[in-house]
């Protein structure tokens, strides 16, 4: 139930400054760095203000917002527009002023809100549930409204970042995937990618060198090369019989009887999308370029099309030895921090991957 203040001191070393106890666990937290103000989600619904001293050595408590019914699942600070805008367990999103401390305004969810980013220029805020859906919302001073909504994971969101630069939107979740989606194109282009054996906890986006950094719950950190022309993977295809071999499906009871056979499973090559069966998908192969790095159902025919150099992998994966649940990026100094279930918090120098130097910032690639 504490948040704390950890220094680096000459030696190298980081050790405890400051740390206050909330009357609540805390589930979620926002640093503003140019004002030194963070806010602190809890969970029984509060949000509490801090200022931090200039030599981070006090803690000044500002105030509390009652921003929800139910536990905090993210927070963003809008510094322009003096806005606290969170997500709950309770299904909503809300938007506070941090001037008055008062509510602006509520939007609820069919399912509880996991994970939220914002657009400060558009207003703009996604919101990701536990039912695997993407919200879209317009934020106005007092109302708002459903731009539209994305539907693609087969597990719920547990991560969003978005970039405002080239306006892509990327979505982490429990069904172990990553799915980039092209919301400036407006023709609903979306990448999956698929790196991770778990849930995927926490995910960055680095514009400048277009890669992604994505961390999942059993401890896998992967760099992603978004700087490529990467294809989508297609739609799975339905029907009654293999597309194949045109073996009936075990539900197809009519050709079942008309040819005395016994329906076979239906399975999906990922490469092509067609509905075949076991036999006609006997193979396995990893396809990077469409996101799949390491190795999927694919039909026999797309198998003999994949060459040696398409399986070539696209990302680089590291092992966080420890099961992260949460990762933030200081993305000008190239260091990464996780947090790991095992209550150990670790700092990363992550410029050999995504090149760029602690001196100079980004070079060029």
């Amino acid at each position: 139930r504490t948040i704390r203040v950890w220094l680096k001191r000459d030696s190298g070393q980081y050790w405890p400054s400051i740390y206050h106890t909330m009357a609540s666990p805390c589930s979620a937290m926002a640093y503003h760095h140019d004002s030194r103000r963070i806010f602190v989600g809890q969970d029984n619904g509060a949000v509490m203000e801090f200022h931090i001293s200039e030599d981070f050595n006090k803690m000044n408590f500002v105030k509390t917002y009652p921003a929800h019914q139910n536990r905090v699942s993210a927070i963003t600070f809008c510094l322009a527009s003096e806005w606290l805008i969170s997500t709950g367990h309770d299904k909503c999103i809300s938007w506070m002023c941090t001037r008055s401390g008062s509510m602006l305004g509520r939007h609820y969810f069919t399912s509880w809100a996991s994970c939220l980013q914002y657009d400060h220029e558009t207003q703009h805020a996604f919101v990701g549930d536990y039912s695997g859906q993407i919200t879209l919302l317009k934020l106005e001073q007092n109302t708002c409204s459903v731009i539209t909504t994305l539907k693609g994971h087969e597990g719920s969101i547990t991560s969003l970042w978005w970039d405002p630069v080239q306006r892509l939107l990327f979505s982490g979740a429990s069904d172990h995937s990553i799915i980039m989606w092209d919301i400036g194109g407006r023709k609903g282009r979306t990448l999956l990618l698929q790196g991770h054996h778990d849930k995927v906890q926490a995910i960055c986006y680095i514009q400048l060198t277009r890669q992604l950094v994505s961390c999942s719950a059993d401890g896998g950190i992967a760099v992603w090369n978004m700087d490529i022309s990467r294809e989508e993977a297609p739609q799975w295809l339905e029907s009654d019989s293999c597309q194949k071999c045109e073996q009936p499906f075990f539900w197809n009871i009519k050709q079942m009887w008309d040819t005395k056979t016994i329906g076979l499973r239906q399975h999906h090559c990922r490469k092509c999308g067609q509905a075949v069966c076991g036999k006609c998908s006997t193979k396995r192969s990893s396809y990077p370029i469409m996101g799949f790095e390491f190795q999927v159902r694919v039909c026999d025919s797309c198998f003999e099309s994949i060459k040696d150099e398409d399986r070539t992998s696209l990302a680089t994966f590291h092992e966080g030895k420890h099961n992260i649940s949460h990762m933030s990026m200081d993305i000008s100094r190239g260091l990464m921090v996780t947090c790991g279930s095992d209550r150990i918090v670790k700092i990363w120098d992550m410029t050999p991957v995504v090149g760029c130097s602690l001196a100079t910032g980004f070079s060029s690639r």
